[in-house]
C-alpha cells in the first residue's frame, strides 16, 4: 500500500463537512460521522488501556479488537460496506465466556475503578456503549448492518468482564456500589 496521506490538512473540511469513504460529503455532525467517530474514540480508549499493565493474553485480545474497531469504523464510514461478520461476534462471546467463567456471580453493581487498568477498561466500555447508541441512531436514518450493532453490544459486555478481571488482577478488587451510602 502506497502513501495514502501525503498531506494531513486539506482544508476541505473547513466548511463543516467531511468526506465519507465513498466520496460523498456530509456534515461533520451527521449521525454517520458521529457513529464512526465514536468507534474511533473507543479504539483510542482501548489504546489507553493497553498503555497500562494488562496480562499478555488480554493484550493480544484487545489489540485484535482494535483492528476490528478500525474495520467497523470503515464499515460505518462507507455506506453499504460490510466488515464485521457474525464470526467476529461469536469470537467475542467465546472470550467473554472464558473470562467470565472464573468470576463470582454479580450480586451488586460495580463502580468504575479497581485499579488503573480496570478504570481505563471501564472508560473504554462506556465509550463503546456510546458508539452503540450512535450506531442505533444512525440506523434510524440509514442502513446499518445488525452485525455492527451486535458487535458493539457484545464488546461492551466483554470490556465489563475484563474490567472485573483487571480489578482482581491488580489486587485492588472491584468497587461495589453501596446503595446505603447516603445513610452515612
Amino acid at each position: 500500500m502506497g502513501n495514502r496521506l501525503s498531506k494531513i490538512y486539506t482544508r476541505t473540511g473547513d466548511d463543516g463537512t467531511t468526506g465519507l469513504g465513498d466520496g460523498t460529503r456530509v456534515a461533520k455532525d451527521s449521525a454517520r460521522v458521529c457513529a464512526y467517530g465514536t468507534v474511533d474514540e473507543a479504539n483510542s480508549c482501548i489504546g489507553l488501556l493497553l498503555a497500562a499493565a494488562v496480562p499478555d493474553d488480554m493484550r493480544a485480545l484487545l489489540t485484535s479488537v482494535q483492528h476490528q474497531l478500525f474495520d467497523l469504523g470503515g464499515e460505518l464510514c462507507i455506506p453499504g460496506h460490510a466488515a464485521i461478520q457474525a464470526a467476529d461476534i461469536d469470537r467475542l462471546e467465546q472470550h467473554l465466556d472464558r473470562y467470565n467463567a472464573d468470576l463470582p456471580a454479580l450480586r451488586d453493581f460495580i463502580l468504575p475503578g479497581g485499579g488503573e487498568a480496570a478504570a481505563r477498561c471501564h472508560v473504554a466500555r462506556t465509550v463503546v456503549r456510546r458508539a452503540e447508541r450512535e450506531a442505533v441512531t444512525l440506523s434510524h436514518h440509514d442502513a446499518v448492518r445488525p452485525e455492527a450493532i451486535r458487535y458493539l453490544n457484545r464488546l461492551s459486555d466483554l470490556l465489563f468482564v475484563l474490567s472485573r478481571v483487571l480489578a482482581r488482577h491488580s489486587g485492588e478488587g472491584e468497587v461495589l456500589w453501596n446503595h446505603e451510602h447516603r445513610k452515612h
